[in-house]
């Protein structure tokens, strides 16, 4: 069976979307995800543009990865310059990362007019860099941008470039369409010419197109069909523009409908879960329409669709939904649901026996939460909170009496917020306690913590790290219900967890105290 490498550029070339502003945090959070998906590569962004990106290879290092390579991202060495000097080579070399991909022009149009060199001397820049940066990293991969518009207006100078790339020892040559406009017949009658007449290319290729024209996952499938070893994309399709090749569509195509080797079944089972935490990261709206994961891609309204689907869900269904961890939905009476929260029970090392009334209970109280507003994929911690409050494993730790927040405005000292906050312990002692802050969230957070750190001094260790607040109802202004998630974590591990409220401190409250009780299970398990 050929194996295709899934390479991962969400938090590079994903993060250049419109409205994406991932932080460090954020990133190494996805890191771990597409880990757990098995993806081969994760190009974690570009150190030498950025101080984000340097500091996230710093941190990436530490990150026990089981099934995915860190890859560090940049360009060619500049003009003029020797490769041992060049600033954006040596920070490439710094992240120490295992693989390194740079990219280089492969359209001579870009030459003359982005870079103003002679044709050449760019072949020396492509030559000269990946030699140098072969000395220091297990593998470099070279993307040749725009090699498709290249080819087509200079076919010979395009594969002078590939040539250049392979002598001096690259890895995979990566052919980029990196303006989208390709069409998939043009991919196709490249491809082909590729294998037919330049016998001298024997080193891997590989496919990175955007989604300009809508044809990326289309590309990207021909391009394997006809022999790419190595296909790049990102999850949900975000990048600049129209965005990337989309790796929830692009996995499933090759792997279940033509039977390439891309991740393990069981990986294969996580891609919906991986879809919805990237959005809830991103802070987007999931897209209900989008095949394969989205929640509309196996749901089925009353009529001869689902009278069908019922008894043969082939009729109506191009894969068995499960295989990419979706499930099977009419519209009229919600079927799905009880087979996810058994998996990740599973995973919580919660049981639950299949026959268990219990299981119905839990379903009934997700589907009323969810269609209040609130979403778990971004919020492990609060769905494990949620089974265990359902099956009775849950502990009280304090219970809230009451809280009030006061905003003064100082013209001289900005705008000061304080929080009290009253609890009563499972002793039955009553904790009143005040604290400030530099908003309501946190200076409730400080209060909460201020008292109850006396009775729970392992909450010292809790950090609160990113806190994200989405407008759930368009059109009813600042009426309108949202939803916080936030991250925490401590010395160990990373949770998050979620609220949902017209009143965005109650939302940020529900959020804080699953945080914390989160944090005292794990304690005492």
């Amino acid at each position: 069976m050929k194996r295709v490498e899934i390479y991962d550029t969400t938090l590079r070339d994903g993060s250049q979307a419109e409205d994406i502003a991932f932080s460090v945090e954020d990133k190494l959070r996805i890191t771990e995800k597409l880990d757990e998906l098995g993806v081969h590569y994760i190009e974690g962004g570009y150190p030498g543009s950025n101080p984000k990106d340097a500091e996230y290879f710093k941190k990436v290092k530490k990150l026990k990865l089981k099934n995915s390579i860190f890859v560090a991202f940049g360009s060619t060495h500049r003009p003029k310059h020797k490769a041992r000097d060049d600033s954006n080579l040596k920070s490439l070399i710094e992240t120490e990362a295992p693989a390194i991909t740079i990219f280089g022009k492969t359209w001579d149009f870009h030459v003359k007019e982005s870079l103003k060199i002679p044709l050449d001397e760019n072949l020396d820049l492509i030559r000269n860099s990946i030699g140098y940066l072969k000395k220091y990293t297990d593998r470099v991969f070279f993307d040749a941008e725009h090699f498709f518009d290249g080819y087509k207006d200079n076919p010979a100078y395009a594969i002078k470039c590939l040539i250049a790339a392979q002598d001096a020892g690259a890895d995979c040559l990566v052919l980029c369409d990196t303006n989208g406009g390709t069409l998939p017949n043009d991919i196709a009658r490249v491809f082909k010419k590729l294998l037919t007449r330049h016998s001298s290319l024997v080193t891997s290729i590989g496919i990175h197109a955007h989604n300009d024209s809508d044809c990326a996952v289309a590309n990207s499938i021909i391009a394997v069909e006809l022999g790419a070893s190595q296909v790049q994309g990102t999850i949900n399709g975000l990048g600049e523009r129209c965005g990337n090749a989309n790796l929830c569509s692009i996995i499933p195509g090759l792997q279940i409908k033509l039977g390439l080797k891309c991740i393990s079944n069981t990986q294969l089972k996580r891609l919906r879960d991986v879809s919805r935490f990237v959005n809830e990261i991103a802070n987007l709206r999931h897209f209900k329409r989008q095949p394969f994961v989205g929640d509309s891609a196996f749901a089925h309204k009353a009529g001869m669709h689902v009278s069908a689907v019922i008894k043969r869900p082939e009729t109506y269904e191009h894969i068995k939904p499960d295989l990419v961890g979706n499930s099977h939905r009419v519209l009229i009476s919600d079927l799905a649901g009880k087979g996810n929260i058994l998996r990740k029970a599973k995973e919580f090392n919660i049981h639950i026996p299949p026959d268990s009334p219990r299981l119905q209970e839990i379903l009934n109280s997700l589907k009323d939460l969810e269609h209040q507003g609130f979403q778990f994929e971004g919020a492990d911690a609060s769905f494990e909170l949620l089974l265990k409050k359902a099956l009775g494993l849950h502990k009280k730790f304090f219970d809230l009496i009451g809280f009030r927040i006061i905003v003064e405005e100082k013209k001289q000292h900005g705008v000061p917020v304080e929080a009290t906050i009253m609890l009563k312990m499972p002793n039955g002692h009553i904790e009143h306690m005040a604290a400030i802050g530099s908003g309501p969230v946190n200076a409730l957070d400080n209060a909460l913590r201020k008292a109850l750190s006396k009775y729970y001094p392992k909450l010292q260790d809790v950090k609160l790290h990113d806190y994200k607040v989405r407008v759930l109802e368009a059109g009813k202004g600042t009426s309108a219900k949202v939803r916080v998630l936030i991250e925490s974590g401590d010395k160990k591990r990373k949770w998050g967890t979620v609220g949902v409220s017209e009143n965005i401190i109650e939302a940020s409250w529900q959020a804080l105290v699953d945080s914390i009780e989160y944090k005292l299970l794990k304690e005492e398990d």
